[in-house]
């Protein structure tokens, strides 16, 4: 009987092997042009990142969602200056680390359901317009004020965290508005005058 995806002795596989059977399906491809890296819900599914995403010169959007990824390791020295959105929803990350290298032309972080219980390492994203981050374990106002170092940020979604338990729907919207006044939707929703 095999495994479930994400339990601890399930099949996993390093970022480098799904690459190599990306290649065997698309032998007329070479991920180094491709803009869009799409490497999702492998089978088995991708635990590690390695410096195989080095070859990731001309992506532009690199999904690696629904599978087992625990850690953000973009290797220091990566060549993916041109990534602008990056989605890793679905994984078991804790920490948002890694960041550096991209953090300059990294615009989309779609990092929800995880297990992210703060906001540290955003900081370095100097660019970023959105976070896309609901369902993880932010409870406190204190993280959402961390985001005031991401001046261009304009779309959050924050729905299934902690942060709204015991608060009215509107009492949420209110809080985490207060302390990201530049933001323009809030988890899907157009910020209106009305609200804030």
């Amino acid at each position: 009987m095999s495994k479930p995806p994400g339990s601890a002795t399930a099949a996993a596989m390093t970022l480098g092997l799904a690459v190599r059977q990306w290649t065997e399906a698309h032998p007329e491809k070479k991920i180094e042009d491709e803009t869009h890296v799409k490497l999702t819900c492998t089978t088995p599914p991708i635990d590690r990142i390695d410096n195989t995403v080095n070859l990731f010169t001309n992506c532009i959007k690199l999904s690696l969602s629904t599978n087992m990824i625990d850690k953000i390791p973009l290797l220091p020295g990566n060549c993916m200056c041109n990534l602008r959105i990056l989605s890793l929803g679905r994984n078991q990350i804790k920490k948002i680390t890694g960041l550096e290298e991209i953090g300059a032309t990294l615009k989309e972080l779609w990092i929800s359901y995880n297990q992210i219980s703060t906001l540290d390492g955003l900081s370095v994203c100097t660019q970023l317009e959105t976070l896309l981050i609901s369902n993880n374990k932010i409870k406190e106002t204190s993280e959402i004020r961390k985001l005031m170092n991401n001046p261009n940020l304009v779309n959050c979604n924050f729905i299934g965290n902690p942060i709204y338990e015991g608060l009215s729907r509107s009492d949420g919207r209110m809080q985490i508005i207060q302390a990201l006044p530049q933001l323009k939707t809030l988890d899907g929703e157009l910020i209106t005058e009305s609200i804030t």
